[in-house]
């Protein structure tokens, strides 16, 4: 494995620059066309041309227009869009035209998306097997919610474990932790998503369309995609030429809300950038049975940006951001007559106390002990490049993690968990011209990561680990019917470093050191059949795969958090499943109705439960005076079935009515 870390990465990184350098000018050429009204013929001006796979987009001019001066020879789709029209997606072979003419038809139909989560050309949704909901910004801007899963989870088959504005995690039909990857720039978002108490570090305001897949999904992500995937999608670059710049503010009454952001992107010759600064807090919030709960309040600020280039031989783009989040743990400690709220306070240096939580604690918006501190730090460059009539693609990205927990009244200034979580994310792959109809692609990715035990308490030991993926994926388009399936490999090696603490004056070993490997074959194999305009069948079968994470195989503490001790366990295999999907989606002028249905078996399937005593009861482990009550990790087959139904009315001609 490490002659694969020394050798492998550092040729795949040069084989990218190589191709980085490639700009044959005989591969360059243009589009350019008119966009008009179907019936009328009147020309529409602001209509936009958009080409997902290159990130290169433009609007019509006063007289329908459009032109694009610098692109590479080859076969792409292109999407075509206007309000109140329906949109166009056509695959178009540059190699043999220039000139292109779109007629737009009014229609208040939905719009037949373009979808790029889990494969590696665009393509439209309804063209693919998969279960995929898309959420655009209207849809996100429409939804009151604290954060951006709160946003989301109001879609079919999506829930989510929330305990305050800062803390949300996805759930995708019934799993969620760390069986649901959630993307964000092109790469994993890795930050100790194993934990009840810790929510995704995304900026809401900077996430331009979601894309959530629902489903194993390790044949194109690896280990951890067994639920889905919930790709978190900016904003296309704006057209040549372009300035454009926003401000957005948000205030909601339940927890006092308040939130901005401002951005700015330009677009000139080909280079693009994008700046945006975010910000947000909220004191406690409110519920019809609790009242205000008690430090469920946050506060996050967010910096982030974007410079890349646009021309014919491909795109490179580099994205970074720096997100921070404070947020406090709420621990409902109530008083057993009067039911209210308990708050812990210091009367000196070495005295703690307790009394009744006043209006001010519930509406400060600065969390108190115990609080979270996050900041997460991500550089990814983003590349794609026309390569041997093909093109080659190829993501590197670096985050850094760094989660504090405080949770000493009489020392709040001192943390006492601090992980620190680096992680090296890469994806290289090739797709080769397409032939007959035929699209296919070859490639690796996965992660390395190095976790560091900072703080003074210790609920997990330090680790190192390593993921490689390979895998080829190939689509076909026969008419009315798609094919598309794959076949991977994966590789996770998960190293920890031993460590020893003193505690009662003894020096004890709380973590001995330990090297697992897993590995599995994972695939899919799916089809989607248009009857005609309006029906479409879907059938899909997909193997996923999940190793056991780091707390699963070796926690040993306490997590303030969830308030219980938790034990791991070493022996753990990794989770396996098989699912079978069946998707029908109807539509006409008034109504579109989408019904799925899924079964999901799962073989290992991990999960926490309580210790019981030798004697009866529950197994309590003392820690710092206080008890808790102790669980550990345990594995069993486990089967998941059902389905979701959608129906969106839209009665024509009240096109404003869904």
């Amino acid at each position: 494995m490490k002659i694969i870390k020394h050798i492998f990465f550092p040729s795949l990184i040069f084989f990218s620059c190589i191709s980085f350098g490639m700009d044959n000018p005989g591969l360059k050429t243009s589009l350019s066309g008119t966009i008009t009204e179907k019936g009328s013929g009147e020309k529409l001006i602001g209509a936009t041309i958009y080409f997902p796979d290159l990130k290169m987009g433009t609007v019509t001019d006063t007289n329908g227009l459009y032109f694009f001066g610098d692109l590479p020879k080859t076969k792409i789709l292109i999407q075509v869009s206007f309000i109140g029209y329906k949109t166009i997606s056509e695959m178009v072979d540059l190699n043999l035209i220039n000139q292109k003419d779109f007629v737009l038809e009014p229609s208040v139909r939905e719009m037949d998306e373009v979808v790029v989560s889990g494969l590696s050309k665009a393509t439209e949704k309804n063209r693919t097997p998969t279960s995929i909901v898309i959420i655009p910004k209207i849809t996100l801007l429409q939804n009151s919610s604290t954060n951006i899963i709160d946003a989301i989870a109001t879609q079919p088959g999506i829930s989510q474990i929330t305990t305050g504005a800062g803390i949300s995690k996805p759930v995708i039909r019934g799993l969620g932790f760390n069986r649901v990857v959630v993307v964000n720039d092109g790469i994993r978002q890795e930050g100790q998503q194993w934990g009840d108490e810790h929510g995704i570090e995304i900026d809401e305001y900077s996430v331009g369309k979601v894309e959530i897949l629902k489903g194993p999904a390790s044949m194109s992500f690896g280990s951890d995609a067994m639920a889905g995937v919930i790709n978190f999608i900016s904003a296309p670059n704006v057209p040549e030429g372009n300035i454009k710049g926003s401000i957005l503010g948000n205030y909601q009454s339940n927890n006092g809300l308040l939130g901005y952001s401002s951005s700015i992107s330009g677009n000139n010759k080909g280079i693009t950038w994008t700046g945006r600064y975010s910000s947000k807090m909220s004191h406690s919030y409110k519920n019809r049975y609790d009242g205000y709960v008690l430090n469920s309040g946050m506060k996050e600020n967010s910096l982030g940006g974007e410079i890349g280039f646009n021309k014919s031989w491909g795109n490179s783009h580099l994205i970074f951001s720096s997100y921070h989040l404070k947020t406090g743990i709420t621990e409902g400690e109530r008083d057993s007559l009067t039911g209210k709220f308990i708050k812990h306070f210091a009367l000196n240096d070495s005295i703690e106390n307790t009394g009744f939580a006043n209006e001010k604690d519930f509406f400060s918006y600065l969390p108190f002990v115990p609080f979270q501190d996050i900041r997460h730090k991500k550089f990814v460059l983003n590349n794609s490049f026309t390569a041997w009539e093909g093109r080659f693609k190829t993501i590197l990205g670096y985050q850094e993690n760094e989660r504090k927990e405080y949770t000493n009244i009489l020392a709040p200034e001192i943390y006492g968990l601090y992980f620190r979580l680096s992680t090296i994310n890469y994806d290289f792959r090739y797709l080769f011209p397409e032939k007959n109809n035929l699209n296919v692609t070859l490639g690796i990715n996965g992660m390395q990561q190095h976790n560091q035990n900072k703080g003074t308490e210790f609920l997990i030991p330090a680790y190192q680990s390593f993921d490689a993926g390979s895998f080829i994926f190939a689509r076909k388009e026969l008419k009315q019917l798609d094919l598309s399936g794959g076949l991977r490999f994966d590789v996770r090696t998960i190293t920890s470093d031993d460590l020893w603490i003193n505690e009662d004056s003894l020096t004890i070993k709380k973590f001995e050191k330990f090297e697992k490997l897993f590995y599995s074959e994972t695939g899919s194999l799916g089809a989607s059949y248009s009857l005609n305009d309006n029906l479409i069948l879907k059938l899909k079968f997909s193997r996923g795969y999940r190793a056991p994470n780091i707390t699963e195989l070796s926690a040993n503490g306490v997590h303030e958090g969830a308030l219980r001790y938790i034990l791991g366990n070493r022996y753990l295999r990794a989770e396996k499943s098989f699912q079978e999907d069946l998707g029908v989606f109807v539509k006409n002028q008034h109504i579109s109705l989408e019904i799925s249905l899924f079964s999901n078996s799962i073989q290992n399937y991990i999960f926490l439960h309580k210790i019981s005593a030798e004697r009866g009861g529950d197994s309590i482990t003392v820690f710092n005076n206080n008890p808790y009550p102790t669980f550990t990790y345990s594995s069993g087959n486990a089967t998941l079935s059902g389905g979701e139904v959608l129906l969106d009315v839209h009665p024509h001609p009240f096109d404003w009515l869904h």
